[in-house]
């Protein structure tokens, strides 16, 4: 399981935001579920994210956060001479943190 310490060690402050942006953009590729918001057959190219903060909630113990991620999605054999093309795309998911672990979970939110 992906973990998020910098982003726990923020919460409260008014960095967090910005932290878990950053985080989220920097985990190592195929940690977010993106092959389950490709609408062209789920081959994602996760190098180069963007995530934009949407909602912030203090859950107990946990943190939950509500993030759009842009990326781009490989689309295979739909080009000239079959090479594949890439097209921008975007999901919502939900992060939850664990306070004391930074453990972090991606949940897809259906849209």
């Amino acid at each position: 399981m992906p973990k998020l310490p910098n982003s726990a060690r923020a919460w409260p402050s008014d960095s967090f935001a910005q932290t878990l942006k950053r985080e989220l953009e920097n985990l190592e590729r195929g940690a977010l579920p993106l092959d389950k918001a490709a609408p062209q057959g789920g081959h994602v190219d996760d190098s180069r994210i963007t995530a934009t903060i949407l909602r912030v909630a203090d859950g107990g113990n946990e943190v939950r956060a509500d993030v759009g991620i842009f990326f781009d999605e490989i689309i295979a054999g739909c080009s000239c001479g079959d090479d594949a093309q890439s097209q921008s795309a975007y999901c919502e998911i939900q992060v939850r943190i664990d306070k004391a672990t930074a453990e972090a979970a991606f949940a897809l939110i259906p849209g």
